[in-house]
C-alpha cells in the first residue's frame, strides 16, 4: 500500500522556512474579524506549489516558539440541526457558535461567526477560560443573543446543546502588507464522544482571509486549477458521523475522508 504523505510534516516543513510573525504583529497589522473567507481543500501536492508560488511575500504566525498549533473547537447547535441546516440551504445570513481551546496556549475562547447577505464573515469573540468548553454558561447565551440581534436581526434559538467536536493542527501565514491570512488545517479529526472520523493526512484545508477575497493565496489557486468549496469542518463532521443528508458535500466527504463510517471514539 502506498503511504500517503503526512500534510502535517509538509507544513511543518514550509512553517520552517519563513520568517516569524508575532500574534502582536498580526493584530496591529489587520485583525480581519470581519472579512471575506474562502476555502479550498487541497493535496499535499498542492501545497507545496501554492508554497512555492508565495515565496516571501507570506511570513509564518510563530507563538512562543511554535509555528505549528494544535486546536479543539466544540460545537453547538438545536437538536434539529438549525446551523446545520442553514449552512446546507446556503442561507445568505446564518451563524455558528463554538468553543475553541488553544492546546499550545492562548486558552479558550467563546465565537459566534455570523454570515451576512452579502456574504462577509464577521466573527467575534470573547475569553471563555473559566468556562466548560462543552457547555454554553447563561452569560454565554446572552452574548449570543446580543451577537445575532445587532449583527443579523436573529433572535437566539433554543436549545442549544454540544453536537461534536473537532482536533486538529493548524499553520497561520501571513500576508507582510497586514491585508490577508492563510490557514492550513491538517489532521483533522471529528468526534461526537461515541465516534471518531479521522480525515485523511494528505489533505490540507486551507481557508483564506482577505479584505476583498481576491488575496494572493486565492489568484495562485485560481491559476492552479483549484476552486473554492462552500463548507465547514462542524458540517462535515455532522454529515458522516449523524448520517444527515449532505448533497452539497458529497464531493468533499469523499475526498477527505477514507469512508463514511467512524470509529469507535477511544
Amino acid at each position: 500500500m502506498t503511504e500517503w504523505p503526512d500534510a502535517g510534516v509538509l507544513l511543518a516543513g514550509v512553517a520552517a522556512g519563513l520568517d516569524p510573525v508575532t500574534l502582536e504583529e498580526v493584530s496591529a497589522r489587520a485583525k480581519l474579524m470581519t472579512r471575506v473567507d474562502h476555502k479550498y481543500l487541497v493535496p499535499a501536492s498542492v501545497m507545496t506549489r501554492l508554497a512555492g508560488e508565495l515565496g516571501d511575500r507570506f511570513g509564518v504566525l510563530e507563538i512562543g516558539g511554535r509555528r505549528q498549533f494544535r486546536y479543539t473547537s466544540t460545537y453547538f447547535d438545536t437538536p434539529d440541526l438549525l446551523t446545520f441546516r442553514q449552512h446546507r440551504q446556503q442561507r445568505r445570513r446564518r451563524f455558528k457558535i463554538r468553543t475553541r481551546t488553544y492546546l499550545d496556549g492562548g486558552g479558550r475562547w467563546l465565537e459566534v461567526k455570523l454570515k451576512d447577505a452579502g456574504g462577509g464573515t464577521d466573527k467575534h469573540r470573547v475569553p471563555y477560560d473559566g468556562a466548560p468548553a462543552h457547555a454554553l454558561t447563561p452569560e454565554a447565551l446572552d452574548y449570543l443573543s446580543t451577537t445575532l440581534a445587532t449583527g443579523l436581526r436573529l433572535p437566539r434559538p433554543a436549545p442549544l446543546g454540544p453536537v461534536l467536536s473537532t482536533d486538529y493542527r493548524r499553520v497561520t501565514l501571513v500576508d507582510r502588507s497586514g491585508a490577508a491570512r492563510l490557514t492550513c488545517d491538517s489532521g483533522l479529526v471529528c468526534h461526537d464522544g461515541r465516534r471518531a472520523l479521522p480525515a485523511r493526512r494528505d489533505r490540507v484545508l486551507l481557508e483564506s482571509k482577505s479584505a476583498d477575497g481576491d488575496a494572493a493565496a486565492d489568484r495562485v489557486l485560481r491559476r492552479l486549477g483549484v476552486r473554492p468549496v462552500s463548507v465547514s469542518k462542524y458540517c462535515l463532521g455532522v454529515a458522516a458521523l449523524l448520517d444527515v443528508r449532505a448533497n452539497p458535500w458529497h464531493r468533499v466527504l469523499r475526498h477527505y475522508f477514507r469512508g463514511r463510517y467512524a470509529t469507535p471514539a477511544t
